[in-house]
């Protein structure tokens, strides 16, 4: 539900930069920043990134779960959570203008639609009732310990705390493959 969440609001961010600037290349992309090993995580240059740097269980709420009759039961309650969510801008030096103004760009779209839900965003999982994103403003040194942390070389960038996803024992789903025969091999039906 997280990668379902992110990837339409990556989509929803596109799609509006391609309207108001006319162009028809993805400038935002949902991904790390450093792999594990240390190296860059990022494909090409010039894009805002989207990552993932904090879940945190939403503390309103909280606690076991009960049926109508005041008793416990077997089965956790639903968790709901919420998101921090790191919109930085990766552009090479010569385009330092450029990472402004598209980071800008990023402020101004959720300013102008800072809450998705399936009635605003129809690409929005079905699963998620409502998604709120809440700029936070972490002071310099929350801000170094969290790009320290990343591992990663400050970027111009903005952080926002989304609230909030739930999650129960629905959204849990078998994935299989489909099998795929080889010419010769065909699988029995």
């Amino acid at each position: 539900m997280i990668y379902e969440a992110l990837s339409c609001i990556t989509e929803e961010i596109n799609n509006s930069l391609k309207r108001k600037l006319q162009i028809n290349e993805d400038k935002v992309i949902l991904c790390g920043l450093v792999n594990q090993d240390g190296s860059s995580a990022i494909q090409g240059e010039n894009k805002v990134i989207i990552t993932l740097i904090n879940v945190e269980k939403e503390a309103a709420g909280m606690g076991a779960a009960k049926n109508n009759a005041g008793v416990f039961t077997a089965t956790a309650a639903p968790v709901s959570i919420n998101l921090y969510v790191l919109c930085a801008a990766y552009f090479s030096g010569n385009n330092y203008a450029e990472a402004l103004r598209f980071l800008s760009f990023t402020i101004a779209f959720f300013q102008s639609k800072s809450i998705f839900s399936v009635q605003n965003t129809p690409s929005l999982d079905p699963g998620i009732n409502k998604l709120a994103f809440e700029m936070e403003s972490p002071g310099p040194d929350r801000l170094n310990s969290m790009w320290t942390t990343l591992g990663a070389k400050y970027m111009p960038s903005v952080l926002y705390k989304v609230r909030m996803l739930t999650f129960d024992d629905s959204i849990i789903k078998e994935y299989r493959p489909p099998i795929v025969g080889t010419v010769g091999n065909a699988l029995p039906a």
